[in-house]
């Protein structure tokens, strides 16, 4: 009984790392004020829950972020595509949306 629960309770850590929710209102919702899209903003939305708010949760699989050496623009490339156990968001965020979250996820690093 123990290992099914276990079990459900991964799963469901996988699916909300991977999960959509509402793609069109994160879009229309995910703006700074300067009116570029808010990295931190839309990272707390869709990576927390994996990632944790400092980036170094490591919830189902995930990479430490404070670790992370990538460059931007590989960074760019995982968030789009995804790694390992993690979705690629390109179908849920637009190009500036990913490389806002990229540019954010580097202030993570220690």
């Amino acid at each position: 009984m123990k290992r099914i629960l276990l079990a459900v309770a991964v799963l469901a850590l996988v699916v909300a790392c991977g999960s959509s929710g509402a793609p069109e209102q994160s879009k229309s919702n995910a703006t700074a004020v300067a009116g570029g899209p808010d990295g931190e903003k839309i990272y707390k939305q869709y990576c927390v829950t994996c990632h944790g708010l400092y980036g170094d949760m490591g919830a189902s699989g995930a990479h430490d972020l404070t670790k992370s050496q990538l460059p931007l623009e590989e960074r760019i490339a995982v968030i789009t595509k995804g790694r390992n156990t993690m979705t690629g968001f390109e179908s849920i965020l637009d190009e500036a949306r990913i490389q806002a979250v990229a540019e954010y996820v580097v202030k993570l690093r220690k």
